[in-house]
């Protein structure tokens, strides 16, 4: 059985505090973009992870996919073994949710593969045990996002129709390094508000770890400045970066970047 991951935006990112746990309150809209891998699940005498596609660091058993079928196993121990192949598009650390995607659609396939009946609110209670992004793509559909981003709430909003074009540098910036660069604080106009006027976007609809991000990689800056010369009505940085999306009324044209760069435009639906 195959499943198709898809990456995600952040349309807004504010960080509003920082918690006595160690981690960030923040406030975020999500959305599902089109950019996706595949993951293939088939019964096996023995689990086993491989993959393909972009090279994916460190041991399998630090891979999401792979504790999602550890976490699942602890609760259902009659499940049987599978053979997992991913085969990877989505770039690695960019502020695009790849991982936390391949978790998230890994628990929805074993669901499905093992007929265990596990309801949304119960994948979602799973996911958010392998990371802070993944419950979101459990429902996989646009959703404000609080707390570290486990707490979510379906927003109304669609942009189909709209030319997504997405550059990545290939630039890898940490957690820390992001939370480093920013200082977090509450705000007057709340991003729901913010997100219910597309034509304030440009100017109120910030990602809070651009201004740190911007300065220590002026070359990710660039990126955006671009986006917005070619027509863009709306630019910005997703998650932590290093990724840069441009949302285009019409097919974007004669955008050039470096050949090392991973880009990626497809229109909306």
């Amino acid at each position: 059985m195959i499943i198709f991951p898809n990456a995600k935006i952040n349309l807004g990112l504010h960080v509003l505090r920082k918690r006595n746990d160690g981690y960030h309150d923040i406030h975020t809209c999500m959305y599902p973009i089109p950019l996706k891998e595949g993951l293939e699940m088939i019964p096996a005498k023995s689990f086993g992870f491989t993959h393909s596609g972009i090279p994916i660091p460190g041991t399998s058993d630090h891979n999401l996919i792979v504790k999602a079928y550890q976490l699942l196993l602890a609760d259902f121990p009659k499940l049987t073994p599978v053979a997992a192949h991913l085969h990877k598009s989505i770039p690695i650390g960019a502020g695009l949710g790849g991982g936390s995607a391949d978790a998230a659609f890994a628990l929805k396939l074993l669901n499905t593969l093992f007929s265990l009946n596990l309801k949304p609110k119960q994948l979602e209670d799973y996911a958010s045990q392998l990371g802070s992004d993944c419950p979101f793509f459990i429902q996989n559909k646009p959703q404000m996002a609080e707390g570290r981003g486990e707490k979510l709430e379906t927003l109304d909003l669609d942009l189909a129709g709209n030319w997504l074009f997405l550059v990545h540098p290939g630039i890898h910036i940490g957690t820390k390094e992001a939370y480093d660069g920013i200082q977090p604080k509450e705000r007057e106009m709340g991003l729901k508000a913010i997100l219910n006027d597309q034509s304030t976007w440009k100017s109120n609809l910030v990602n809070d770890f651009e201004k740190g991000i911007f300065n220590s990689y002026p070359e990710i800056a660039d990126i955006k400045s671009k986006l917005y010369e070619a027509g863009a009505w709306y630019a910005a940085m997703s998650g932590s970066g290093s990724a840069v999306f441009g949302l285009f009324k019409d097919t974007p044209q004669g955008i050039k970047f470096p050949s090392h760069y991973f880009t990626f435009s497809e229109k909306l639906i």
